[in-house]
């Protein structure tokens, strides 16, 4: 955004306070911004010829600041937590790790759930994916799965998102 004397044209098409004056030479809208007291700003470069509108620059990059800081701060960030277990992991600690997924999806982030083989275990695939079903139903209420177990190398994972 080209800002006073930084604007090339020659000619330019002038708004002043939401009105148009319509097009005169840089000179003459430069003599019309001083004498408000403001910039004129070129806010449509590529337009024939240029747009240009007099305003406080300073003003205007600050109320933009603003209304960016304000959407990031409604933006919500979604985390994704991770639980790993192996096949062989005991009833007890199973059920720990489920209301552990249970209480991130009622935080609103999504938990990739990943099952770890070591060494021969990897034989035990189809356990694997039992044990990743049991899970599955048991946070049904609290969550939907996005991505179905799926093995890769040596580690099974599902991912587990919050229902709406």
């Amino acid at each position: 955004m080209n800002i006073n004397e930084e604007i090339k044209a020659g000619q330019v098409r002038l708004i002043e306070e939401g009105r148009q004056l319509g097009i005169m030479p840089l000179k003459e809208a430069l003599a019309i911004a001083a004498k408000a007291g403001l910039d004129l700003v070129e806010i449509a470069p590529n337009a024939d010829p240029p747009v240009c509108r007099v305003m406080d620059y300073g003003k205007y990059r600050y109320q933009q600041s603003k209304k960016l800081q304000d959407a990031r701060k409604s933006q919500t960030t979604i985390q994704i937590k991770e639980i790993r277990l192996r096949p062989k992991t005991e009833e007890h600690d199973l059920e720990v790790k489920i209301r552990h997924i249970r209480k991130f999806l009622q935080q609103n982030d999504k938990v990739k759930i990943t099952m770890m083989f070591r060494g021969r275990e990897i034989a035990y695939a189809d356990l694997g994916r039992k044990v990743m079903e049991t899970i599955r139903d048991a946070v049904a209420e609290a969550g939907v799965v996005e991505m179905q177990p799926k093995l890769e190398g040596r580690n099974m994972t599902m991912v587990v998102v919050p229902k709406k």
